[in-house]
């Protein structure tokens, strides 16, 4: 039975089967798959409305639909549909369409014509069985016709999965990647542990994962489903920057997340998942940090591991943790040096002939960290802005050049490793590319105990943003009598990922250290510098009327500081200042939803500074529209493409035959496949978070009480101390005064401290 779009409005509400072709899609959400378009039914000529989940569904593709007619009120008659069996075309025009709609990497309008018009209604069967004959096509040749066949039959697999998928909302791109992790046992695997969805593939996190486990049965108290979300719940914590979680906290938390509908999971079957991981070694319980009175207070009989304080650690952390304790005391304690030259050196003569080569004289604390550096293995240097720390480590790297000596230098991303090499005037690199990273290589870090790096001293910039996992392969590839260097602001926002390492290694005291506190008289004249210490201190900053760098626009309200930022950046400074409003100015706000959040802010940002034109390509995917110019930023670590979380670059090419982009990262051009552009998100404005690490010739922020939740006094002193040459502050009075007073940062759960300190644990 076929229904169209003459069957009576009486029959609205009942099951219909319609087939036919998609002559146009008129909206598609690649998140969800909720597609509106446009078919032909079957034998007929006029075209109908088509709504509903259709993932993957692309023009010229023919399907049988099983569904509802409807009535909408402002878009009239349409199929809602249910489910969805698709079909190979069967015409040459809906071939030719099928074709060049883009489903096939490498096939756009112009080569299904070629092929179209060389088989004719035998192109599809041909594609599949015999896909060498396609080299015949005038116009494509060998290679393009193994990309073709390799296509193809990609696409016939993500289909599959797709269509497996769909009733639990997964993501045409999410499908694509399901497919690239496991390959042709991609359904078999889901179907076998969904949870697994989670563990493997990027994008996919535990609800979506136990939404499918869900659907196809998994009981809520169910044994793999109890550990898949304690696993999840510490790889939440972990985001949140927590190495571990005491035991009874972790029970909580991982309870009340799994609880579902009317099903309560008792905390007795957590603890009990608990243990099961524990046995397996998927979880490690730490129960040499117990102290006397947790192990008092379990029954007689009962293992430390139950005590309701024991931290309970995701394998990677805990190694992590133990590795770079053991290491670091290790390479502290060892008395084999590549510099013991400088043990018996004229200092007094040194620091005369340092002032000698520059305009200012090191202050005594600064002359203290070059002495550390120089004859201790390990040293941390600590300040904020204007303190002395480039000054301190030129000198550093001065001296030991004098006497031939060899320094690396290293930061956690491309950008302080520019900033680094820009204000030493030595090489730098990402920690990653100092460590080797080749992600085809089982062992991934080139450089580790048995290949460490070749150096006398080892310069590591922004450690606040290092985290442990980082840490402990930059331990591991440090000879026992190379010299390391630990420079980084500790009054800063700490790391991204798990750990807050240069606060515990400071707060061990197993480490020496020098602070620098002193504004030196250069950077007296800057407000930025000034604002930045004041605002450490707990002082509210001062706007000057005679301010060329450092200004407040007051607002209340959020959608008016949107406007008047968007105004600020695109107006006011580039015709004050000079300043390029994409390439110069930097947008920083604290959070990511409202109208003066990350995300609205972006949108209202591209429209200004990067609006459409007929000139430039464009393309939807996953609710944002990526323009030819547009600023991006890479949200995770990608190493097949050495590009990193942070890192920023502008769309320079878009190719929707090869469903590409092109994206200019520091120089670099950086290819995207369509599915993969959920790695980036617009970068007209981010987070301060995301700002780490990074300085700006001008920053805007945005600061204002619907930000309540965030107004902290680190988070603005790191978005303040990220302006070279101009800071703008757009918001209010009351909201910088809670971010100044509000002092409590958030404690990490961390045991690196603990364990610098003297803690029980080998190496991992």
């Amino acid at each position: 039975m076929t229904a169209d779009s003459g069957a009576a409005s009486n029959d609205e509400g009942a099951l219909r089967e319609l087939d036919g072709t998609i002559e146009r899609i008129t909206f598609q959400n690649d998140e969800n798959g909720y597609t509106i378009a446009r078919l032909v039914p079957s034998g007929r000529q006029h075209v109908v409305t088509i709504v509903g989940n259709l993932l993957g569904a692309g023009v010229g593709a023919s399907f049988r639909l099983l569904g509802r007619w409807q009535t909408h009120a402002q878009f009239g008659r349409q199929f809602a549909v249910v489910s969805f069996e698709e079909r190979l075309p069967a015409t040459v025009e809906g071939i030719r369409k099928y074709l060049g709609s883009g489903l096939i990497h490498g096939v756009g309008p112009v080569t299904a014509d070629r092929i179209v018009a060389h088989f004719g209604l035998d192109t599809l069967r041909i594609i599949d069985e015999e896909p060498e004959r396609v080299a015949d096509v005038p116009g494509v040749g060998p290679k393009r016709m193994r990309q073709i066949a390799a296509a193809w039959q990609e696409q016939r697999h993500v289909k599959e999965i797709m269509v497996f998928l769909q009733s639990h909302g997964v993501s045409t791109g999410l499908a694509v990647r399901i497919y690239k992790t496991y390959g042709d046992e991609a359904v078999g695997i889901v179907r076998q542990d969904p949870y697994r969805l989670a563990r493997d593939v990027w994008g996919v996190g535990f609800l979506t994962a136990d939404r499918i486990a869900r659907a196809m049965g998994v009981p809520a108290n169910g044994p793999r489903r109890l550990e898949a979300g304690l696993l999840h719940a510490l790889g939440t914590l972990a985001d949140d920057g927590h190495t571990y979680a005491p035991r009874a906290a972790l029970i909580q938390t991982a309870a009340g997340l799994l609880a579902v509908d009317d099903v309560t999971i008792e905390p007795s079957e957590v603890s009990e998942a608990i243990d099961r991981l524990v046995a397996e070694d998927a979880l490690i319980a730490d129960v040499d940090a117990l102290g006397e009175a947790d192990r008092q207070a379990l029954a007689p009989g009962e293992p430390p591991a139950r005590a309701d304080a024991t931290p309970i650690y995701l394998p990677p952390f805990f190694y992590a943790e133990v590795g770079v304790a053991s290491r670091l005391r290790r390479l502290i304690e060892s008395t084999d040096s590549r510099l013991t030259s400088f043990q018996a050196v004229d200092w007094p003569a040194v620091w005369a002939w340092l002032d000698g080569t520059t305009p200012y004289p090191l202050a005594e604390r600064q002359r203290d960290a070059v002495r550390s550096a120089l004859t201790h293995k390990v040293t941390v240097l600590t300040g904020g802005p204007g303190t002395g720390k480039t000054t301190t480590v030129r000198s550093v790297l001065q001296l030991l050049g004098m006497r031939g000596g060899q320094a690396l230098l290293a930061a956690p991303t491309g950008r302080a490793a520019k900033r680094l090499a820009e204000t030493t005037g030595s090489t730098a690199r990402t920690i990653h590319r100092l460590l080797e990273f080749k992600p085809a290589d089982g062992r991934l870090f080139q450089r580790h105990e048995e290949n460490p790096l070749d150096a006398d001293l080892v310069v590591v910039d922004e450690l606040s943003m290092v985290d442990v996992l980082l840490m402990n392969h930059l331990a591991k590839a440090l000879d026992p009598a190379t010299h390391l260097l630990l420079v980084g602001d500790v009054d800063q926002l700490p790391s991204v990922g798990a750990g807050n390492v240069l606060r515990d290694l400071i707060d061990s005291g197993a480490v020496p250290t020098v602070a620098l506190d002193t504004i030196f008289r250069q950077s007296e004249h800057s407000h930025i510098t000034v604002n930045a210490h004041r605002i450490n201190r707990g002082e509210m900053p001062v706007v000057a009327k005679d301010s060329e760098d450092f200004f407040l626009f007051p607002v209340e309200d959020a959608d008016a500081a949107a406007d008047r930022l968007v105004d600020v950046v695109a107006n006011r400074i580039p015709r004050r200042f000079g300043f390029d409003p994409v390439a110069d100015v930097q947008v920083l706000t604290p959070m990511h939803r409202g109208p003066a959040g990350v995300a609205a802010l972006n949108e209202r940002l591209q429209a200004v500074l990067n609006p459409p034109a007929p000139h430039k390509p464009e393309v939807r995917w996953a609710g944002r529209t990526y323009r030819l110019g547009d600023k991006l930023m890479q949200i995770r670590n990608d190493y097949d493409k050495d590009v990193f979380n942070g890192d920023l670059g502008r769309l320079t090419a878009i190719d929707p035959e090869a469903r590409q982009v092109v994206v200019d990262v520091d120089g670099t051009p950086v290819a995207y496949q369509f599915h993969e552009l959920d790695e980036l998100i617009h970068a007209f404005a981010c987070s301060v978070h995301k700002s780490q690490g990074a300085e700006y010739p001008c920053v805007v922020m945005a600061l204002i009480p619907a930000h309540w939740m965030m107004l902290q006094r680190n988070l603005l002193y790191t978005g303040v101390t990220r302006a070279r040459s101009l800071c703008v502050l757009v918001g209010s009075e009351r909201a910088i005064r809670r971010a100044v007073a509000t002092d409590r940062v958030a404690e990490r759960n961390t045991g690196l401290a603990r364990r610098l300190r003297g803690a029980k644990g080998a190496p991992a």
